[in-house]
């Protein structure tokens, strides 16, 4: 089932939207039965009032994770390297805590969120082309956040290392070899990676409480991670081209649709990771998607191959999950008659299960958490530590038993759920699984 475009219906409804989840501004592409619709809506500064327009450049975070995966399946395709080419042959500077992962971390580890290394090193290491070898570089330090390949933990180092990766063998910058293997084959006159560029266009600003963020963005360093602008039909652009369509970039896409991990929290982003993107089904689609967050601003982009179809919505603040969730379950049931999932809530009756084995102290690099057993819930103190303890405050909310390992909590003021994730590796450590990251217990 698909539905004719109404574009004045989505241009009100996307304010709509956006006034009901206080997003500043935001913008919408989707391409939709080989046709692209662009709506914007808002304002870009709450400070300052410029509109948000359908031209204008969203920070899409994370969402680059998939561009850097891409660029190394280009490489892969020219036979510069395999998915399970070990990261040391290419880079023999390499190096992290344990000696082991140094020589046998792979770049499917990487590209897939199972390599273990802490992924959530957010270091600037200046504004030089070097910024990236300098952070590799200060990977040396970082210890094991799970043993190789046993589980699946987000992992935003993995993909500043892959990108490294691309520099080596490239004999170029990450941004300049982004240009050369996508943005420009693709056409994308709205896609840039440097704030000089961005600068040069209606740029949004972040926002955390409904005022303007403190910084508009991330460390250069944290490029192949996360530091992509642009409008959202560049984005959706980016999309078709994994459709394996003319136009494409890659000789074989479905190779980043093929699953490398299960998610152990699975009602949260997807059911598995593939190379670079999050994979799910709904009623029998293949979805691939990814998401991005930076300081005060958040990005998703959803792909279905099988319809031709893909949807980036960007927003500058606000209850971006609870917006972005409203828009897919509206706007895919309409286009497709498609049942978006809903997000995980709270059973109808409270679920009685022993809270007690899951107390305790909760640890990985950038993020301290605390969980006290109190009248049948846990509480939960999560504070960031690091170089982002600056910018994100501590959350302190309940977690609320689903069954017997999975619990969802909301923070204040909030309208979505988050969930949680209990269990254990082979080896019998005792992890929880929430914001796609898994933390070991520590005491």
């Amino acid at each position: 089932m698909t539905a004719t475009v109404d574009p004045g219906r989505w241009h009100a409804r996307l304010a709509e939207l956006a006034a009901d989840y206080q997003v500043p501004g935001t913008s919408l592409a989707f391409l939709h039965d080989g046709e692209v619709h662009e709506f914007a809506a808002g304002v870009l500064n709450v400070a300052i009032g410029v509109p948000a327009t359908t031209d204008s450049l969203f920070q899409i975070g994370s969402i680059t994770k998939v561009w850097t995966a891409t660029q190394i399946m280009l490489l892969a395709e020219r036979g510069e390297l395999t998915l399970d080419t070990p990261v040391s042959r290419v880079l023999p500077e390499f190096k992290v805590a344990d000696a082991e992962v140094t020589e046998t971390v792979t770049i499917r580890h990487l590209l897939s969120h199972t390599s273990g290394i802490d992924g959530d090193l957010f270091l600037d290491t200046g504004r030089g082309d070097d910024c990236i070898e300098k952070y590799v570089a200060a990977c040396a330090d970082l210890a094991q956040n799970h043993p190789l390949g046993a589980t699946q933990s987000y992992c935003n180092s993995g993909f500043i290392i892959a990108g490294r990766v691309v520099e080596r063998l490239t004999g170029k910058v990450w941004d300049a070899a982004l240009r050369e293997q996508i943005i420009e084959p693709l056409g994308l006159t709205h896609t840039w990676t440097l704030p000089e560029d961005v600068l040069r266009f209606r740029a949004a600003m972040g926002h955390m409480d409904g005022a303007p963020a403190p910084v508009w963005g991330l460390m250069r360093s944290c490029g192949p991670a996360g530091l992509v602008s642009a409008r959202a039909a560049d984005v959706v652009a980016f999309a078709r081209a994994h459709f394996g369509a003319d136009g494409g970039l890659l000789t074989r896409p479905q190779a980043l649709w093929e699953p490398q991990v299960d998610i152990p929290n699975p009602h949260t982003v997807g059911r598995q990771w593939g190379i670079g993107w999050i994979l799910d089904e709904w009623q029998g689609h293949r979805v691939i998607s990814h998401g991005g967050n930076t300081i005060g601003q958040a990005a998703m982009l959803w792909a279905i191959p099988d319809t031709g179809t893909a949807v980036c919505v960007l927003a500058n603040g606000g209850h971006t999950a609870a917006f972005q969730h409203a828009l897919a379950t509206e706007l895919f049931g309409e286009l497709l008659g498609l049942a978006v999932p809903p997000q995980l809530g709270p059973p109808a009756e409270p679920y009685e299960t022993d809270v007690e084995r899951y107390a305790g102290v909760y640890e990985r690099a950038s993020t301290h958490m605390e969980l006290t057993a109190r009248d049948g819930r846990l509480a939960l103190h999560m504070e960031a530590t690091g170089a982002l303890a600056g910018v994100q405050p501590p959350l302190d909310f309940d977690l609320l038993a689903v069954d017997d390992t999975t619990f969802v909590g909301r923070p204040d003021g909030q309208p979505d759920w988050l969930s949680a994730v209990f269990y254990r590796l082979a080896d019998g450590t005792p992890y929880i699984h929430l914001g796609v990251r898994a933390t070991p217990k520590v005491a």
